[in-house]
């Protein structure tokens, strides 16, 4: 089964950027739409980004879309979310997910594998 782990989380300051990292361990990374949810203290799930299995369709959420950047590569079973000009109101943790031979969308139920989650705290 696919087992995933994030990373690359933290602390920065309003404006700054970071990368996050979802790195699978298991088969068939390459047939999973992979998408990326946050969850901020008190607030419902959201999903922020997604890109299909092979990489050829994205989506991002209209509150990130121009400073958020998702990619993949299939062959180190990774997908990153390159995060800039991060606000406030970004702070959340953030999770990945896996969806069998999905496509890029955002409905968390669908997705069938998720990771531990990251922190990211903006803040000055």
């Amino acid at each position: 089964q696919l087992q995933l782990v994030e990373s690359g989380g933290g602390l920065v300051q309003p404006g700054g950027s970071l990368r996050l990292s979802c790195t699978a361990s298991g088969v068939s990374f390459n047939y999973y739409a992979i998408g990326w949810f946050r969850q901020a203290p008190g607030k419902e799930r959201e999903g922020v980004s997604c890109i299909s299995s092979r990489g050829g369709s994205t989506n991002y959420a209209d509150s990130v879309k121009g400073r958020f950047t998702i990619s993949r590569d299939n062959a180190k079973k990774t997908v990153w979310l390159q995060m800039n000009s991060l606000k406030p109101e970004d702070t959340a943790t953030y999770y990945c997910a896996a969806d069998w031979e999905g496509h890029c969308h955002f409905a968390s139920y669908a997705y069938s594998r998720w990771g531990q989650g990251t922190q990211v705290t903006v803040s000055s």
